[in-house]
């Protein structure tokens, strides 16, 4: 049995295995297990990767979706019996921005929920600051508060891991909570 810590934030690229890892991550604790998700179907390929997403989950995972009020849905779903997976940050605050909601306030609203939350929450998200400086302000904007966000989480969480090629890199935390086997 994997011991969680509160929060645990899992970084990567996209196709990195980032959702598969917090899974098992979930699934190495007993009792249930909570996706929330934040993804919408917006088109027939988002809507692939949802059905995907889901058929890959058994019997054990209660699905929740919640594109936005992200700190609500997840005091509402954190329990002590129970791991929470929320899939994807990336996602959450790229709809705090098609809404015109104020990612700052969402993300302060988010991390003052966390210590009142009684479960384990994993995090997934994209780490999306590795290549280039985008050429339009919007995309700068989601950059720029990605990596805030992140870096936030990150001084929080008791475990941050980054996928790569399906590997994960424990960058905080023990090996041995992480499901890591790194040297």
């Amino acid at each position: 049995m994997s011991r969680l810590p509160a929060v645990t934030l899992i970084l990567g690229g996209a196709r990195s295995g980032k959702s598969r890892h917090g899974e098992r991550l979930a699934e190495a604790r007993p009792g249930p297990c909570v996706y929330l998700a934040t993804a919408e179907a917006g088109d027939g390929e988002m809507a692939d990767r949802i059905r995907a997403h889901r058929a890959r989950r058994g019997e054990r995972w209660t699905t929740l979706e919640e594109p936005l009020d992200l700190a609500t849905a997840l005091q509402d779903a954190c329990a002590p019996d129970r791991a929470v997976l929320v899939d994807c940050l990336t996602l959450w605050l790229n709809n705090l921005l098609g809404a015109d909601r104020d990612p700052v306030r969402e993300v302060a609203g988010l991390l003052e929920a966390l210590p009142r939350l009684t479960g384990p929450c994993i995090f997934v998200s994209n780490e999306v600051g590795q290549g280039i400086v985008p050429a339009n302000a919007l995309a700068r904007k989601f950059v720029d508060e990605a990596g805030r966000l992140h870096q936030a989480l990150a001084a929080t969480a008791g475990t941050v891991i980054l996928m790569t090629a399906g590997l994960p890199l424990t960058l905080k935390g023990a090996p041995e909570t992480t499901g890591t086997n790194n040297p």
